[in-house]
């Protein structure tokens, strides 16, 4: 039994075919925009937002007694972010400096001593020449008593006499002269032990420097301006030496796409090559850049753990060349671009 075709039938005919029309001449248009753009341009969505996300560590160990910050809070350099109790630390520089004192207390000391011995030594030099000069007396005496003898014009006694105060002379001479060696070698230990001291005062001024620099690291001040990240401490908190307290990103310094293109894409990238950039955070935009430099390695050769493809579990998988793109264009959107965010690039065929 034929069914009699109703007007209604007739209009969702051709509305089925006009509709079925639309989406096949939509579909050819896309699939030659497609393949336009894929025969005209070098495309990637494996494109990241990147910055300078550096960590705010300690560079002693304490017990947190302030912290100054917010979570994603602005700061500006300089800014303190974490005190320290220091109580400790300005206790050591206190016996540092106290030291310091000491050793330079001694060596006022110590040249007072040099210049008496100085003196000493010079008195003994002075007594040299008036022994000196008895002992010549009385060896010129020794000699005319000894003539005066062999021509039997004295006694002998009197030339024994004239003898022994020759012996008396020469002995107070070498007595003399070995105190005076004796004085001025003094001198010269006082000397050395003034260079020891002084050696001493520089390594108590170092130790005290140390702990005044001790002191200061204390108090953890932001090293550039940005924005602090995430929080991992509490006031109260004992930390250790090189532990990571917050992150802060830069704002001095400006931000830039890392684009990882597939190694058949990259032969005829150069640096300073334009491209083009979408954000998936801002549909709709585009914004210009260009080519700063490629990797010298693939991405996977900077991965903890590197393949290694001599071990014979080889498996040929397309590598990743990261590039690095530099907003040219759109730089007022840059301070609302965040690290992480994904992004399109497409660098246009020579």
């Amino acid at each position: 039994m034929n069914r009699k075709i109703t007007p209604t039938d007739r209009l969702i005919t051709l509305s089925t075919k006009i509709i079925a029309i639309l989406a096949a001449a939509a579909l050819l248009c896309w699939g030659a925009i497609f393949c336009t753009d894929l025969l005209r341009y070098e495309q990637t969505n494996d494109a990241q937002v990147e910055e300078y996300i550096n960590p705010v560590s300690a560079r002693v160990s304490g017990y947190i007694h302030q912290i100054r910050f917010e979570e994603n809070q602005p700061v500006k350099a300089g800014d303190t972010l974490v005190v320290i109790d220091s109580r400790d630390y300005l206790a050591q520089e206190t016996e540092a400096a106290a030291a310091l004192e000491n050793a330079r207390a001694q060596t006022t000391l110590l040249e007072s001593k040099i210049n008496t011995l100085k003196n000493e030594a010079a008195v003994s030099a002075s007594r040299i020449d008036a022994a000196r000069a008895r002992l010549q007396h009385q060896q010129q005496e020794y000699k005319r008593f000894e003539n005066l003898l062999a021509a039997e014009s004295t006694t002998p006694q009197q030339f024994d006499n004239a003898k022994a105060a020759l012996d008396i002379a020469a002995s107070e001479y070498q007595t003399i002269l070995r105190a005076h060696e004796s004085a001025v070698a003094k001198v010269q230990d006082a000397a050395v032990q003034a260079v020891s001291i002084g050696a001493e005062i520089k390594r108590r001024q170092a130790v005290l420097d140390q702990h005044q620099l001790s002191v200061g690291y204390t108090v953890i001040r932001a090293p550039y301006n940005g924005r602090v990240g995430r929080k991992h401490i509490q006031e109260g908190q004992l930390i250790q030496a090189g532990q990571p307290l917050t992150f802060i990103s830069n704002d001095e310094t400006p931000k830039w796409i890392v684009a990882n293109f597939k190694e058949t894409q990259v032969r005829q990238f150069r640096p300073g090559q334009p491209v083009s950039i979408t954000i998936d955070a801002f549909p709709g935009e585009t914004f210009h850049g260009e080519i700063t430099s490629l990797s010298p390695a693939t991405g996977s050769r900077y991965s903890l753990l590197p393949p290694d493809n001599s071990t014979g579990n080889f498996v040929k998988i397309i590598q990743r060349i990261p590039v690095r793109i530099r907003i040219t264009e759109g730089r007022a959107i840059l301070a609302q671009l965040v690290a992480g965010m994904n992004a399109n690039v497409s660098v246009r065929k020579q």
